[in-house]
Formats: C-alpha cells, sequence, structure tokens
C-alpha cells in the first residue's frame, strides 16, 4: 500500500510537485533512491522483483504507482513494479504506453499508475480495477490530486485527509518556495486512523483499520508492515528537478538524501509561465 498527493500544471513556480509514501515489509530489501546502472532511470528498487514504485528519468518521464485494497491476490501475476520501469524505457507517449498495457492489465494484481511527461504536458491516469470492468485511462487534469488504493482521488479517510492538508499548505506558501522536507514531516508522517465506520469493508476489518493513516506501523505474523519511506519530487519552471527521500534503509535505521538533475527539453516552461 502506498499513497500519494500531487500538484499538477497549477503552479508558477512547481509544474510538478509530488509527496508519497510507500508502505512495504521492513525487512524486504530495498535499494533507495539513486541512478539505477545502465540507464537513464532514477528512483528506489525494489530488491527481491526488481521493480519500482516511484521513478523518473532526465528526458522528464515520470511514473509511480500504487497496489489496490482487495481481498483476494494471484500470487502468479506479473510483478507491478515493472510498469513504472517499462514506461520510463519505453519511447512511446503516456497515452499511447496507456493504451498498449490495457490489452494485458488482466495479468496483474490490481494497481493503479500514473504516467507523465513533463515537456509535453501529458498525464495518464490507468487502473485495472474493478475486475470485471474496462481498463480505465483517463487525462489526469491540472490541479491536486490523491492516490491511494482505490481509483485516482476515491475519497477515502486518509486520502480526503492528506488532500485537506496539502492543499492548506499550498495556500500557506502561495507561488513561493515550497519547503518539501517540512512538508514530509508534517503530511507524511500522520498516523491520525479512520473511524472504522468509515474503512471500505474490503478485507479484514482490523487490517483496513491499521492501513487507514497516512503514515502506517503494523506488527504482523510476517514482520513489521508500514510506511518505510517518504519521497518529495518537485519539477521547477527551468527544468531543475530534486528527488528527496527519507527512508528506512536495511538496518532498519532512518537516513535521508536527495538526487538533483536537469530535464532536458523545458524551455517551454518558461514561456508559459512568464509570458
Amino acid at each position: 500500500m502506498c499513497i500519494a498527493v500531487f500538484l499538477w500544471q497549477a503552479h508558477p513556480r512547481y509544474p510538478f510537485l509530488l509527496l508519497q509514501n510507500r508502505d512495504e515489509y521492513h525487512n524486504r530489501p530495498t535499494t533507495p533512491v539513486g541512478w539505477w546502472e545502465g540507464c537513464e532511470i532514477l528512483g528506489g528498487r525494489d530488491e527481491v522483483a526488481g521493480g519500482t514504485w516511484l521513478a523518473c528519468s532526465r528526458g522528464g518521464r515520470l511514473a509511480f504507482l500504487t497496489n489496490v485494497l482487495e481481498l483476494d491476490t494471484d500470487p502468479e501475476a506479473k510483478s507491478r513494479g515493472d510498469l513504472p520501469v517499462l514506461f520510463l524505457k519505453s519511447t512511446k507517449t503516456p497515452k499511447e504506453f496507456a493504451q498498449e498495457l490495457a490489452k494485458e492489465a488482466h495479468r496483474y494484481n490490481g494497481f493503479n499508475l500514473v504516467l507523465a511527461d513533463i515537456p509535453s504536458r501529458t498525464m495518464i491516469y490507468l487502473s485495472n480495477r474493478p475486475k470485471g470492468e474496462a481498463i480505465l485511462v483517463q487525462e489526469v487534469p491540472p490541479g491536486i490530486h490523491v492516490l491511494s488504493n482505490a481509483k485516482l482521488d476515491s475519497p477515502w479517510h486518509k486520502a480526503q485527509r492528506l488532500r485537506l492538508n496539502f492543499e492548506e499548505e499550498i495556500k500557506k506558501y502561495g507561488e513561493g518556495e515550497m519547503p518539501v522536507k517540512e512538508m514530509i514531516q508534517k503530511l507524511m508522517r500522520d498516523g491520525v486512523k479512520a473511524d472504522k465506520r468509515e474503512l471500505p469493508r474490503i478485507c479484514e476489518l482490523d487490517w483496513e483499520f491499521n492501513l487507514s493513516s497516512i503514515f502506517v506501523e503494523v506488527d504482523t505474523p510476517l514482520g513489521r508492515y508500514g510506511t518505510r519511506s517518504s519521497a518529495a519530487v518537485t519539477v521547477r519552471q527551468n527544468g531543475d528537478l530534486s528527488f528527496y527521500e527519507n527512508y528506512l534503509d536495511n538496518d532498519h535505521a532512518w537516513k535521508e538524501h536527495t538526487v538533483n538533475c536537469q530535464i532536458q527539453k523545458l524551455s517551454w516552461l518558461k514561456e508559459i509561465w512568464n509570458p
């Protein structure tokens, strides 16, 4: 389970700004955010399946995903973490990639996938749930959006809470600099859980309750499960990209670092925000 809130094409300083929590078992080996060997991918990496939950490229392509909360999953399904990698290595537009993926989306357990090409100002959302329905492929409009473990902008407790708190931060800082490290600590470490009456009742009630906060911590028979990294990705109008990560390393110690790069082909941004 993961959750992300993002601002898309709706701020004069930041064409794109995202905060995301990744929830996973703490004992699952993970490589922190960095440049992948042999390719132009920047992101964290799941050392078990080899995929990622959030990554971008120097060319301004970006992808992130969340799992869909469901009662039963297929242990033989293809790894959802491969999807962002496949997009970032592809030359297809977000829409073209999504339409092609829709043909075999049934091979994966439930997922929500956001694909973006920053230079072309294109963002697509794709989901393969609910089962039995047509695969959803839609363009993401400018504004603030929240992606949790149901469809984009679904009114779940933690999604609504995160949106409200994020909107307050955006209003607070206006057109100025966004202190994303502070925002991570203030918004993404929120452990307030939902009223049990507000839960979707898809799985066992206590499990849903433990997952209902933005920051998750729960002990299970398989080990501790919960938020093991928080990330902030910002893209400025001049093409500067910053990828900040506060993460739990494989020795269970919290660390932080930032990777910066320049996105190519973003001269159009100055023209758009400074006509």
